[in-house]
């Protein structure tokens, strides 16, 4: 299938879950990642999810890098240029939705790109040899690009993957690793 057509099917497979699944799913993903060789980086890159989109809830994750003392890093969307900027999270770090619903931060202490370690990425599914689809406006390739080259992309999804995504394209960034609530996936 090519990215529409998936973003279009699991788009609607998202909407019909449940909130307790996703709670349930999301802390499933969250233990598995326990098991990853990724906990001695120091910089973290997270998401903040979009409960109106029924995205995986990284609050779980959240908790697990700060019990572990990690740098933890969210981003502010820029829609203008489709970028990110990306802030050091802290005990005095506001965050608000945007006008597009996304939890964000309103200011705070910027970390270069080059000092991320880890990146855990939303998507909307994944195939077998780790590319990825995910709402289509290009942010989080467009990060990733400016990425170390060793810098971990490990993708989180409530689902398993498809066999292949037949539109990928040279600026489309694989995953390293993709999370699901039942499997852990190495590309």
């Amino acid at each position: 299938m090519v990215k529409s057509e998936l973003r279009k099917k699991y788009k609607e497979l998202r909407n019909s879950l449940t909130d307790n699944y996703i709670e349930e799913q999301s802390l499933a993903i969250a233990n598995r990642l326990l098991s990853l060789p990724i906990w001695e980086k120091s910089y973290y890159h997270i998401f903040l999810s979009i409960s109106s989109k029924k995205e995986i809830n990284t609050s779980y994750i959240l908790h697990i890098l700060q019990g572990k003392d990690k740098n933890i890093i969210i981003s502010k969307s820029n829609f203008q240029d489709l970028s990110l900027q990306h802030f050091l999270l802290t005990d005095t770090t506001v965050i608000r939705p945007n006008h597009w619903g996304i939890p964000e931060p309103e200011e705070g202490i910027e970390v270069p790109i080059q000092k991320i370690d880890v990146v855990f990425i939303p998507l909307l599914t994944f195939d077998v040899s780790g590319n990825r689809v995910g709402y289509g406006k290009g942010f989080y390739d467009g990060f990733l690009a400016q990425c170390k080259p060793e810098t971990l992309k490990i993708g989180l999804s409530f689902f398993e993957p498809e066999d292949q995504i037949d539109d990928i394209s040279k600026s489309d960034i694989p995953l390293d690793f993709c999370i699901t609530p039942k499997n852990t996936y190495t590309f």
